[in-house]
């Protein structure tokens, strides 16, 4: 989800909620803490030089249960990071401190945003030397045709 999706989706919100993809819930009474840009350069195992900008929220519980985040003010946090950080229109990505602190892909499931689990992959695997996954089949269906296999009781094995 980029920022301007969920700039879109805020004003037609009555409260924000995020929940985490095995459907436990962030508490309601959470914090968002920061709004800011994480840009990650790095060289893959082939020899490329990337560069990669996301749009980071963190999201934070206190021992503030009275506190509920409503969208409009949510709407205004971003409103004022992108004047003042010059935030442009990136995927956002979301840090929530679980057992550690974790990094989330953002999605919305029509009534609250769900942090997706972020995986790792190669970005060459051609250089990398990991052979590609190969397709499995049943032994059984190598010797589909009549001129190459071997009936049980036939005699020929």
């Amino acid at each position: 989800m980029k920022l301007s999706d969920i700039k879109n989706i805020l004003p037609n919100l009555e409260n924000v909620v995020f929940q985490l993809e095995n459907g436990a819930f962030v508490p309601e009474h959470f914090h968002v803490t920061e709004i800011g840009t994480t840009n990650k350069k790095f060289i893959d195992c082939g020899g490329v030089i990337r560069d990669e900008s996301a749009v980071n929220f963190q999201l934070w519980n206190a021992n503030d249960f009275e506190h509920r985040l409503k969208p409009g003010k949510l709407l205004n946090i971003i409103k004022l990071s992108e004047e003042k950080l010059n935030i442009e229109d990136f995927e956002i990505e979301v840090e929530y401190q679980n057992e550690t602190i974790g990094r989330y892909d953002l999605k919305f499931n029509g009534t609250h945003f769900i942090l997706k689990n972020k995986t790792t992959a190669c970005l060459a695997q051609e250089a990398c030397g990991v052979p590609a996954s190969k397709e499995k089949i049943a032994l059984t269906e190598l010797y589909k045709s009549e001129s190459n296999s071997c009936s049980p009781n036939s005699g020929c094995c």
